[in-house]
């Protein structure tokens, strides 16, 4: 596996691949990588010819009293799992080399929309960030296709929009969330949860299967929101919300058929996410 910390190296050598017409898949991180990111990687492979991740811990998409400082750093530990897991080509950049005027001075992609709700409304500017960064590093890398997890459900959808209306030539991949065996999903975040923490994480995504199939049941939407979020107290979490709209985070109402229910909740300090799609006239059995 080839590793680029600067742009003109990391353009010269995808050079030699595209003059062989040959295809790249892109897998964006921003490190700390688990089997869920390679799970992206192996997606990846079946997308291209080459696949490239980047490992950047962006500075745009943390609030001022989030953990940008603390959030952890591997990068000879993610090179190694990468190269491990049959990625091509690490994308390394420092702050420096992706914002080359400074934080301050650079230029903002901000996607309208989607991105005032739920995590929007939580954590104001994170997407404006996320938004900043992806159309940056598609500029950079030039991919054909790109994979991202559908963990971060807001996040793939914010994306979506924007290479819609900038015109971006990638194709867009939802990979989906890569569980834990008590099905808690895998974050770089979830090492901060001490023994007690991680032994009560999973009823996050239970609570998300008690719901859907609770509307699936008949349940009116506002009202399975309302225990969800009840129970999640009960057990010790902070939502920050629970919330059912349909799958392009619309909103739903009683005939809206395909519907995901998302969630923020921390955990002690530990602020944790998921969602779960799910067919309001499907079986409850289809859930997993």
């Amino acid at each position: 596996m080839q590793t680029f910390t600067e742009l003109s190296s990391l353009r010269k050598g995808l050079a030699t691949w595209r003059e062989r017409g040959a295809t790249i898949a892109f897998v964006p991180t921003m490190g700390n990588l688990h089997a869920g990111h390679f799970s992206l990687i192996a997606r990846a492979r079946q997308l291209a010819d080459h696949v490239v991740a980047s490992v950047f811990v962006n500075p745009t998409q943390f609030g001022p009293n989030e953990d940008f400082d603390q959030y952890p750093r591997t990068p000879d530990e993610d090179a190694a799992g990468l190269a491990k897991a049959g990625c091509d080509a690490l994308w390394l950049p420092s702050v420096d080399e992706m914002y080359p005027f400074g934080i301050e001075a650079t230029v903002k992609v901000a996607v309208p929309g989607v991105t005032r709700l739920l995590d929007g409304a939580h954590r104001p500017g994170h997407f404006d960030g996320v938004a900043t960064v992806v159309s940056r590093l598609f500029n950079q890398v030039q991919p054909d296709v790109a994979v991202f997890g559908r963990k971060d459900y807001q996040q793939l959808a914010v994306i979506r929009y924007m290479v819609t209306d900038m015109a971006f030539p990638v194709e867009i991949v939802g990979a989906p969330t890569f569980r834990a065996d008590d099905g808690l999903a895998l974050s770089s975040r979830n090492q901060y949860l001490d023994a007690a923490q991680r032994a009560k994480a999973p009823a996050l995504y239970a609570t998300l299967q008690t719901l859907a199939r609770d509307v699936q049941d008949g349940r009116d939407i506002a009202s399975a929101q309302a225990a969800g979020i009840a129970h999640l107290r009960s057990l010790g979490f902070e939502p920050d919300y629970l919330a059912v709209h349909d799958r392009t985070l619309g909103s739903a109402n009683s005939n809206t058929d395909e519907l995901v229910v998302l969630v923020a909740a921390r955990l002690g300090k530990t602020r944790l996410i998921d969602n779960l799609e799910f067919s309001r006239f499907a079986s409850s059995q289809n859930l997993q």
